[in-house]
């Protein structure tokens, strides 16, 4: 057995394990630890608790240290930066010519790399962009193209339902969604029906498609 807590860089992001060492770590607390993008600031969403070895990919990072009021204040002025940062790369685009769609930017916590999140119809070479970003920023830039489902859970929004998107608020990530769901559940299958903001099939087809074939294995 490995003692593990699982800490959250976003709010609706995916959990990941780290070992929580000697420190007090609490459920809500805030930690620094050492990622594969660099030094990043997360949020502990599961306590210290005792799992399998087999239930974590070993050896586990040890949480460096639990935030301070210091470490909050470098999050938030790198969130200040990452937003001009936005206006910066915007204005690069157009002088390049690029057919982009910039989605969120966000430094690493220790400002080391600066990353920015895009849709965009086809790939794009991006390389001078690249070149030009980082002559600007002085630090590693990297450009992460994404689908519109992760475009929805960045920007979040309001669903059918006239709730807050699933997908923006508490899940981690995204399960595969099928037609034959809905089918199943009896659903129309008119696309405006059963399509979510990102204009995918709703996330949500999947959460009771469960009970329904447990219903049929019953009947």
């Amino acid at each position: 057995m490995v003692t593990i807590v699982g800490v959250r860089f976003k709010p609706a992001g995916k959990i990941y394990y780290f070992d929580p060492g000697d420190l007090p770590i609490e459920k809500g607390a805030d930690v620094i630890v050492e990622t594969t993008r660099g030094i990043e600031c997360g949020r502990v969403v599961v306590g210290p608790k005792q799992v399998a070895e087999d239930d974590v990919v070993l050896p586990l990072k040890e949480v460096m240290r639990i935030a301070t009021e210091a470490d909050r204040a470098v999050v938030e002025e790198n969130r200040r930066r990452a937003k001009q940062a936005m206006g910066v790369f915007r204005e690069k685009v157009a002088k390049h010519g690029l057919e982009m769609k910039l989605v969120d930017a966000e430094y690493t916590f220790d400002r080391n790399k600066l990353i920015f999140y895009f849709t965009a119809d086809g790939r794009v070479d991006f390389r001078e962009l690249v070149k030009d970003l980082a002559s600007v920023f002085r630090v590693r830039i990297e450009l992460r193209q994404i689908g519109v489902r992760d475009e929805a859970k960045i920007l979040g929004g309001i669903g059918p339902c006239g709730r807050l998107l699933c997908c923006s608020t508490w899940m981690g990530e995204f399960d595969p969604v099928s037609i034959r769901m809905a089918k199943d559940q009896s659903l129309s299958l008119n696309p405006s029906k059963i399509s979510g903001l990102c204009g995918r099939l709703m996330c949500c087809l999947k959460f009771e498609n469960d009970a329904y074939h447990d219903q049929d294995a019953m009947a």
